[in-house]
């Protein structure tokens, strides 16, 4: 069972995406390897003290990043490698980080394209 921390504190990241950042890690550190089925989300949200649905939003988060897919009858299995992950994290916090400094969403890409 993957071992799950969350920081409950005021000013900590939402539940789904602690929880995704510690299945993330999971993965990073081969507690959890391509192939391998994860526990059912009832399971993980009872480890980590929260909803099932906050799971859920979690595995639906790292199934939108390649690391997991859902299969029907099978449950959830670890497809993708840590660092996709990584760069799709990384590229959300440019994003939002962009946001804040007023740049849409056009301009950053104009602003990536030069990047070589």
């Amino acid at each position: 069972m993957l071992a799950v921390k969350l920081d409950r504190s005021a000013g900590a990241a939402e539940l789904h995406e602690q929880v995704a950042a510690e299945i993330r890690r999971a993965i990073a550190e081969g507690e959890a390897h391509p192939g391998d089925r994860l526990p059912p989300a009832v399971d993980l949200a009872a480890v980590a003290g929260v909803n099932k649905n906050t799971v859920l939003r979690a595995l639906h988060l790292l199934r939108d990043e390649g690391l997991l897919e859902f299969r029907r009858g099978r449950g959830v299995t670890v497809v993708g490698e840590p660092e996709r992950g990584a760069v799709i994290q990384r590229a959300r916090d440019l994003v939002a980080f962009a946001r804040q400094q007023g740049y849409a969403k056009d301009e950053l890409l104009a602003i990536i394209a030069r990047v070589d």
